[in-house]
């Protein structure tokens, strides 16, 4: 499948995000924490708001190296979230669908006071699971 977008890169916030986040969950690969940041925003049930967002830092990943193994399960997800959202499902849609979903779940995880460690990542994801 064709990417939404060959290469990511990321705001200067979003950067240091990671940099926080790496510092509490010991993950040290930039592309996982972002792969948990883009299924944090992928489960918010409201569409991320259409702000301008810089690509001002020096962190860029390919979207191989973003979605690794699962990149094509990713870019699926991505396409049915935007089918749900009523957006275009064009590639410069589905690359801006990306880039806030992307940064809104870098946000969201780098702002929650109760992330303190990788099991608290862990039990995120397990409070968002369907029963």
């Amino acid at each position: 499948m064709e990417p939404p977008l060959e290469r990511i890169r990321l705001s200067k916030t979003a950067r240091d995000q990671l940099i926080k986040l790496k510092r509490y969950t010991k993950i040290e690969q930039w592309n996982i924490l972002c792969r948990w940041g883009f299924c944090r925003s992928l489960a918010e049930p409201a569409k991320p708001s259409p702000v301008p967002i810089p690509a001002d830092s020096n962190l860029e990943l390919t979207w191989r190296v973003f979605g690794g193994e699962l990149s094509d399960v990713l870019l699926v997800a991505l396409k049915q979230r935007c089918y749900q959202d009523g957006v275009g499902l064009d590639q410069e849609m589905l690359a801006q669908q990306f880039r806030l979903h992307l940064h809104r779940g870098i946000s969201y995880l780098a702002g929650d006071p109760n992330l303190k460690n990788i099991q608290d990542l862990v039990a995120l994801a397990d409070q968002d699971s369907p029963n």
